[in-house]
């Protein structure tokens, strides 16, 4: 199914208090579940030149993802055009997109708790680096759940995880590229690099 994806995330500092807080105003857990998603590039690594992401996750099932950026860049919103399939073998289709000429690149990992209020959609993500919001929906409604939650909008994040990565691995010097809960035992990650202070 194709559709736009527009979210926005936010650093969390409390993780616990703001489950509360989401779950008080009426949304509804769907589970937390762990996430294994490998990156995957053409051998020229023209991807990622064109901000083109070609990822396959595993959870409870696999799904085969394809996010692009809108004809329109958006400068206040996380916005892609968003292409998901779920696929019945996560291993065979791996090497489907080897033989189509597409190899992992890089492994990202995550738990993420999901929920929902309607057509919004949040999600409570603990990431190897830190744990973050992610609040998918119309523009107004994302919004709207920022400030019901108490979240500063000037502290939104409208970049991807990996591009977080990609600068705290700058910042620190990290010679890894996995963004893995294995890599970064021992390493403690500033939080004022999430909000533009580090």
């Amino acid at each position: 199914m194709s559709h736009m994806e527009i979210e926005v995330k936010f650093f969390l500092e409390d993780k616990a208090a703001v489950r509360q807080r989401i779950l008080a105003l009426g949304a509804v857990s769907q589970g937390e579940r762990f996430e294994t998603n490998i990156r995957f590039e053409d051998r020229d690594k023209s991807l990622i030149k064109r901000n083109v992401l070609l990822r396959l996750r595993k959870d409870n099932q696999a799904t085969l993802t394809l996010k692009s950026p809108p004809e329109i860049a958006d400068t206040e919103f996380k916005v892609y055009r968003e292409i998901e399939t779920q696929v019945s073998d996560f291993e065979n289709t791996k090497q489907i997109l080897a033989g189509l000429g597409f190899l992992p690149e890089q492994v990202y990992e995550k738990w993420r708790e999901t929920f929902t209020a309607g057509p919004v959609v949040l999600c409570l993500d603990t990431l190897p680096y830190g744990d973050f919001l992610e609040i998918e929906a119309d523009k107004e409604s994302i919004r709207q759940w920022a400030e019901k939650l108490g979240l500063a909008w000037e502290n939104r994040l409208v970049t991807n995880y990996l591009g977080m990565f990609a600068r705290i691995r700058e910042k620190y010097g990290l010679a890894f590229t996995d963004v893995t809960f294995e890599n970064f035992e021992g390493i403690s990650v500033d939080s004022k690099i999430f909000l533009g202070k580090g």
